[in-house]
């Protein structure tokens, strides 16, 4: 399987192996680290990154790398952390939680993990 990548325009500089989500939603061209759970989180940028202002080559289906923000199992579902490194999504009460893929080995913090990109959505209703 092949990923599928698009480019961007990086809003800021942004490193290696981190989720991206749409700097600016409504224009969908420029791209920035993930800061949460719930952002609208659109993939994982490539080996390269990108400067600000310049070109972020994101892979939005299939294969990737990505940097991990923490402890992380096999098979994980992954979102992102407030700097853009995988975690393991969770249920958030009354939140939509973004997956972004899944993890294809385990790791610890900062370590460079395989993920099939893979988005999908992890509603919880209010307690």
């Amino acid at each position: 399987m092949r990923p599928f990548i698009k480019s961007y325009i990086g809003a800021v500089a942004v490193d290696p192996y981190l989720i991206v989500k749409a700097a600016a939603p409504t224009t969908g061209t420029t791209v920035r680290p993930g800061a949460a759970a719930t952002d609208v989180l659109l993939g994982v940028t490539d080996a390269l990154g990108g400067d600000q202002g310049g070109t972020v080559d994101v892979v939005l289906a299939g294969p990737a790398e990505v940097r991990a923000g923490g402890n992380i199992a096999f098979g994980d579902p992954l979102t992102s952390d407030a700097n853009g490194k995988a975690i393991k999504a969770v249920p958030v009460a009354g939140q939509t939680v973004v997956i972004v893929g899944w993890a294809g080995a385990p790791g610890a913090l900062d370590d460079i993990l395989p993920i099939t990109v893979a988005k999908s959505l992890l509603p919880t209703p209010a307690a």
